[in-house]
Order: C-alpha cells, then structure tokens, then sequence
C-alpha cells in the first residue's frame, strides 16, 4: 500500500566536526519520503519557492516518489535552515531560520491523495494537521511527529489531535514535556492514554520504547561509528516505520517492532553522510543485511 507525507521540503547549510555542506536538499517530507521508498511508493505534499534547484526536483521524481503534491509559489522562497552540531554531535545551534513559504502554508490535498491509507504528519503544527486530516477519507494509519515547540505553545489543538492519530512519535524530553511526569515509561503511558494507539519514544543512539496494547517494548539503537550528519534521521526513521507498515500485512505485535528496528536502520544509514547522500548510496538489500547483522546483536 502506499504512504503519503505532508510535511516540510528545504534547503539546508550544515556545519559538523566532520565538516559541512552548503545548501543540501533537507526537510521532514524528504527525508521521510526517501526512507519509506525502500518499501513503498510515496506521495508528498508540501510547498517551495521558485528558488527550488531543478536538480532537486529531479533527484525526487527518479526516486519514484510522487510530487503532484509539491506547490511551487510564485515569487515566494524555499524553507531555509543552518545549523552546527557540537562535538558529541547530540546538540545543534540553529545558525539562520528563513520559514519564507512555509509561514503561512495551508496545504490542499490533491483528490486522489485524500484515500491514501498511510499518512505521515511530519513535525508541524498541530492546528495544520489537523486541516489535513479533515481532508482524508478513512486513512488506515497515520502517524505524526510534533517537538517541543507545539507542545508549549500549542498544546490544546496537540491534545486534540491525539485521538485521532494512530501513532506519534516523539523523543525523550518531548514525552516528559507533554506529560507532564519525568520517569519515561510512566511519560510513555500517559501519552498513549492521551489518544494514539501506540506511542514511539526515540532516546537517540541509545534506542526507542514502543508504547501499545501489547505492553512496552524496548529497542537499542544500531550501533553506529560514523556519525557525519545528523540531520534527518528522525524523519528518516519514522519513514523506514511507517514505509514498512505499508509493505507488511501480517499481525502485531510483530509486525509494528520489526518497523521500529527498519526505523532504526534507516535512521543509522542517515547520519553516516550528509544530507541524503547516505541514503541515496543504500538500497534494500544493504538496508536487509544490516537489520539481519542488528537482530544477532540483541538476540540472547
């Protein structure tokens, strides 16, 4: 089945102790989009600029993935971020923010987007996943992302949307932000019991809690040496979940923690390159042989 992603396409500057690369197509829909096209055909929604490099466009397309979602604004600017991570590279400084068509998006599903089965809600406002979720008709599963900002600022529309998600993903601090309680797996419950059926809580290189009705589930991250670019691989692992739920009819509680350890991988070929090069150097059999060598080291 296929998965659609509204959410944020960008060009993005990165500085890391390992570098840097300047304006490097970046943003939560891509990212997630070339993740979840290892399992499936993607659609994205999300607005650019008329500044948007051809070349980008293209490198899309010949991925497969469907842009009769993306608009480009007349005159307007593409979404802008510079970031530097610092030496433990678990921390960044945003450097330069220019939100250009992105401050007052209102996305517009295209009709036959609107009975795709997979939704992925990349991190946004609340207010505005919930407009497209008023556009969808009886999807499958959806799931979401959301940060800390929304959760401080927002958080009425958040409590609003959580009934109607099926999955949210969200890290450590975020879960203890939104419930409001600092032991995580107590945070993790709260949150479920606020709406969605399962709640993925991401601790970084030291893994993610699955919270379902099948009880907790606990998943170390794929130990990774080469880290150059963090960037991405958040939505990247929320693709490789939601691309595989997509692919794999069979029943849970199997089926959705093999997508968190695909998530996972996913997520650790992202950062072992800048931008999408990582990813774009992979395929499915790479991305097999690393989920088969990640199951032998947490088998006992």
């Amino acid at each position: 089945m296929s998965v659609l992603v509204v959410g944020t396409v960008a060009i993005d500057s990165i500085e890391t102790p390992h570098g840097s690369a300047e304006r490097v197509l970046g943003g939560s829909a891509v990212y997630f989009a070339w993740a979840a096209s290892f399992f499936t055909r993607v659609s994205l929604v999300g607005v650019i600029g008329e500044d948007f490099p051809t070349e980008y466009r293209k490198l899309l397309e010949d991925r497969g993935i469907d842009l009769g979602g993306l608009t480009t604004r007349p005159g307007g600017k593409t979404f802008y971020w510079k970031g530097r991570y610092h030496e433990d590279m678990n921390h960044r400084d945003t450097l330069e923010v220019q939100l250009n068509v992105i401050a007052d998006y209102d996305p517009v599903l295209p009709s036959h987007y609107r009975k795709i089965p997979y939704l992925f809600l990349g991190n946004s406002s609340p207010v505005l996943h919930l407009r497209v979720l008023e556009q969808m008709e009886r999807p499958q599963l959806v799931l979401a992302d959301t940060m800390n900002f929304w959760i401080e600022s927002q958080r009425p529309d958040l409590l609003r949307l959580l009934p109607r998600l099926d999955g949210l993903v969200l890290n450590d601090e975020e879960a203890r932000l939104l419930s409001q309680d600092d032991n995580l797996i107590r945070a993790g419950k709260k949150v479920r019991a606020m709406g969605p059926k399962f709640v993925i809580v991401k601790k970084g290189e030291h893994g993610s809690f699955l919270f379902s009705q099948d009880g907790v589930f606990v998943l170390p991250g794929y130990p990774t040496e080469d880290v150059i670019d963090p960037t991405g691989a958040g939505d990247s692992y929320a693709g490789g979940i939601l691309g595989y739920l997509a692919s794999d009819a069979s029943p849970p509680p199997g089926r959705l923690r093999r997508a968190i350890a695909y998530g996972s991988i996913l997520g650790s070929l992202t950062v072992e390159g800048f931008g999408l090069d990582r990813l774009r150097r992979t395929s499915r059999t790479e991305i097999d042989q690393r989920l088969e060598a990640y199951r032998r080291m947490i088998d006992f």
